[in-house]
């Protein structure tokens, strides 16, 4: 029967739904800019635990880890940020500068776009680690590169997926309300 509780559409529709409601969670706790960190962490926590495990309520884990790791996630998420903005900033004043000079600001360039890289690498695995794991900062840190590193064409897959989100949500705004949790769960 189709519109069985168990049913597979129903199923479907509860997911789509609790997609929904935490996508919108999401996007409400990260409004203070400080708190995406800890926003990410409970993000995927909850995307693993409650809808691909069917595991607990929606609200009580995302707030659960959300409280949990709160620290060390709002400490990362402010020196990702920091580094994000840093590294946009030398990318920019070096993409300016270019027209003036030589080789060194190539040089410049590729470095800064490098690390770029390699930091997203790094920000696509740091919050799901710390979901699962208690961790110290560093073995959080060494954890989340090494991983980046070890298994990099899954890490281009993710990229690929947050890539097409962020285009998805810069086409069509309300996609918002679905594509985080939707891109955390694919991931």
């Amino acid at each position: 029967n189709l519109f069985n509780v168990e049913g597979p559409f129903i199923t479907f529709l509860t997911k789509v739904c609790d997609l929904i409601l935490l996508s919108t969670l999401w996007l409400l706790t990260c409004i203070p800019v400080i708190t995406i960190g800890p926003a990410n962490t409970a993000l995927y926590y909850a995307t693993v635990k409650v809808i691909r495990r069917e595991r607990g309520y929606l609200f009580r884990e995302y707030f659960r880890s959300f409280r949990l790791n709160f620290k060390k996630a709002a400490i990362i998420g402010v020196i990702t940020g920091i580094l994000y903005i840093t590294l946009g900033f030398d990318v920019y004043i070096t993409w300016a500068s270019k027209a003036t000079s030589g080789n060194i600001t190539s040089i410049f360039m590729g470095t800064y776009i490098a690390v770029l890289v390699f930091l997203t690498f790094f920000s696509l695995y740091v919050y799901p680690v710390l979901s699962r794991f208690e961790l110290t900062l560093k073995q959080l840190f060494k954890t989340s590169f090494f991983m980046s590193m070890r298994h990099i064409l899954h890490t281009i897959g993710m990229l690929a997926i947050m890539a097409l989100s962020v285009v998805g949500v810069v086409f069509n705004f309300m996609l918002i309300f679905i594509i985080p949790a939707g891109a955390t769960f694919l991931i």
